[in-house]
């Protein structure tokens, strides 16, 4: 099961048809991830792979995921509160229920150009195996 927030977000963007409005619904996504200041920006927290300057901070404390981020783009930073409102705040198992299959059907990848369409999925999978790695206490 995926939060409800990410529900309600999946079946919003699925509305919008157009691609322009699509993009401003992303970009105001972007408030939904705490900040990770550029001060906190390190080689350890970047999204490799990304297009952009893209960094996240993913921590578990006491079984809860809790997400901060940071990129050089708002249509990044805007992804990134996508994925946020499926895993920030939320039990470790709601947001591994999370997967790309959740992106794809808001519409988002299709919207985007092949090298952000991999960023997502840069992000998400980083984010997945930072959390896989905590739930094995590595």
């Amino acid at each position: 099961m995926i939060s409800e927030a990410l529900q309600e977000v999946i079946e919003e963007l699925a509305d919008i048809e157009d691609r322009m409005e699509r993009f401003e619904f992303i970009f105001d996504l972007a408030e939904e991830v705490l900040d990770l200041p550029v001060e906190a920006w390190t080689d350890e927290n970047r999204v490799k792979g990304c297009q952009s300057q893209a960094h996240l901070e993913i921590r578990l404390d006491n079984g809860v995921v809790h997400l901060r981020g940071g990129a050089d783009a708002r249509l990044v930073q805007g992804l990134m509160g996508l994925l946020a409102l499926g895993m920030h705040g939320q039990p470790l198992d709601v947001a591994q229920a999370m997967t790309v299959d959740h992106i794809k059907e808001a519409g988002v990848l299709n919207s985007l150009t092949p090298s952000r369409s991999n960023g997502v999925r840069t992000m998400f999978d980083m984010i997945t195996s930072v959390l896989e790695a905590m739930n094995h206490g590595e």
